[in-house]
């Protein structure tokens, strides 16, 4: 099975009550770039990764996961 990169970036946007728009403004991207993420069309470069997690107020590692079972979710 192919791995694939995959994020809670919507669990961590609900759990602080954030929108998309409200998180793209908080990391200098646009909407759209954050709803490419979150649909997994777009991987973003380390440095919005790590904007992203701190503004989530978590790190790269919970927020991102890589691997083949989407069940580790």
């Amino acid at each position: 099975m192919k791995k694939e990169l995959r994020n809670r970036i919507p669990e961590f946007r609900a759990r602080y009550r954030m929108t998309q728009k409200q998180l793209a403004e908080k990391v200098g991207a646009s909407r759209q770039t954050i709803i490419s993420i979150e649909k997994a069309r777009y991987t973003p470069s380390l440095i919005l990764a790590m904007e992203i997690a701190e503004a989530l107020k978590t790190s790269v590692d919970e927020l991102f996961i890589y691997g083949e079972d989407s069940e580790d979710l």
